[in-house]
């Protein structure tokens, strides 16, 4: 009887051992996966501002043209001699059209907000609820 009660505390020590590996491993993997999560949203977001940097390019250059097209315009009402200004003008047009199209996709991107790892946070509540069992049920009166 003596080497059974030895024997209970030796496999107590060896389950608890056990649940704090399994534990760690646990949270190991939910950790694993919020990095992969946030780095996913990350890279949306820098994604988004990339477009939005290449948007505001485009304005920039279309400004460009647009002051270029007026100068070709100017030219050609006080000294008519050809109409040059209307290639400026188009391009300032698709260059403005790229850069209002850059910018909604860039306003989509960066309006989802900060990265959060809810996918890692959805399993965690999952693995607390599993863990913590099911609640006792209150016996009816």
């Amino acid at each position: 009887m003596a080497a059974e009660q030895e024997e209970i505390p030796e496999n107590i020590a060896a389950a608890i051992t056990e649940i704090s590996e399994r534990a760690t491993l646990l949270i190991r993997d939910e950790i694993e996966l919020a990095r992969a999560e946030i780095a996913a949203k990350v890279r949306k977001l820098v994604t988004g501002a990339v477009v939005g940097v290449v948007s505001g390019v485009f304005i920039v250059v279309a400004g460009m043209f647009i002051l270029e097209g007026l100068a070709w315009l100017a030219w050609y009402e006080f000294f008519p001699a050809g109409e040059f200004f209307w290639g400026f003008f188009v391009m300032a047009g698709v260059l403005l059209a790229l850069a209002v199209l850059g910018g909604v996709l860039a306003a989509r991107a960066l309006r989802r907000g900060p990265p959060a790892p809810t996918m890692a946070i959805d399993e965690a509540r999952k693995i607390r609820e599993a863990v913590a069992g099911p609640e006792p049920q209150e016996a009816s009166s």
